[in-house]
């Protein structure tokens, strides 16, 4: 049914004529006549009986009247609901986001929040392989997830876009063998105990993957998904850890040894992602918008 008909059948009961109804929309009356007729066509059913210049309703004409008006409605409403998206006036944002991210995102997310008030943000936190499994089925619209030598098929799958890039550090006791060191090589560290990260976090495999090019399997004494608790477990001597620098400098200084792994050279590198052709809401998209000028400043 058109709904451009429907709402000038409407208009011509309510002014009770085609003339005045023609005025009303702004259109001349053969077409009010020509849209009435269409309608009337397309439902196969006589709504107006016309005796001269004027009308009444049949009983079919009664019920699209009384239905048609609620249709317009809920047309009109649906169309508000469109606007208030298009111009971020609700929504939310489905964001998946590790526990790591919390630092580089939280200033962005409050940047967004002050530029869209009435925009849910729904953060999703979970583990990069997680997050990377919730992307694919459409359960998040965008999320955290790390670049790394093992997963370089997922990004025929995802676009994204780089938020941050920190250098690996062995983060270990105040007083261990290394402190006063300027790098170390990931082979002095095969006899040590390492306290590894959460079921589900990429970050296990990047180490583990490293340990074995250089000769080793780590032995884990503990893991953990927040990275306080696994800094707080070294610096009581359960274990080493490999962690970013960019978490390593918010630590006290004088609790831990920080030494920059060397060789290999290791990056944590935190992107934005989303599915390649998938469709991104107005909140996603203005979030995107967002995340790429701050990064040019």
């Amino acid at each position: 049914m058109d709904i451009r008909a429907l709402r000038y059948f409407v208009a011509v009961v309510d002014q009770q004529g085609f003339s005045r109804a023609a005025e009303t929309l702004h259109v001349t009356q053969p077409t009010v006549s020509k849209m009435i007729q269409q309608l009337e066509q397309s439902l196969d059913l006589t709504l107006l009986e016309r005796v001269g210049k004027r009308f009444t309703l049949t009983d079919a004409g009664n019920v699209v009247l009384q239905r048609g008006r609620a249709l317009l409605a809920m047309h009109e409403e649906m169309g508000v609901e469109l606007q208030d998206l298009q111009q971020l006036r609700r929504g939310d944002l489905r964001l998946g986001v590790t526990q790591q991210s919390h630092a580089p995102l939280a200033p962005l997310l409050a940047a967004y929040h002050k530029r869209h008030p009435q925009i849910e943000l729904k953060l999703f936190e979970g583990g990069s392989q997680g997050i990377e499994a919730d992307l694919r089925s459409g359960v998040l619209e965008m999320g955290t997830m790390l670049d790394h030598p093992s997963n370089q098929a997922a990004w025929q799958e995802f676009d994204s876009f780089p938020l941050l890039t920190s250098p690996m550090c062995l983060l270990a006791p105040k007083d261990s063998a290394w402190r006063g060191k300027r790098g170390v090589r990931l082979r002095e560290l095969a006899d040590c105990a390492f306290i590894f990260y959460g079921e589900g976090f990429a970050l296990n495999d990047i180490i583990a993957d490293a340990c074995l090019r250089a000769g080793f399997t780590p032995r884990i004494s503990g893991r953990s998904g927040q990275w306080d608790f696994v800094a707080s477990l070294v610096r009581l001597g359960v274990g080493i850890t490999l962690l970013p620098k960019v978490f390593c400098d918010t630590l006290g200084k004088g609790q831990f040894t920080v030494v920059k792994l060397e060789e290999p050279a290791l990056d944590w590198k935190l992107m934005l992602a989303w599915r390649r052709g998938g469709h991104l809401s107005f909140a996603a998209r203005a979030w995107l918008d967002l995340v790429r000028s701050k990064a040019t400043h």
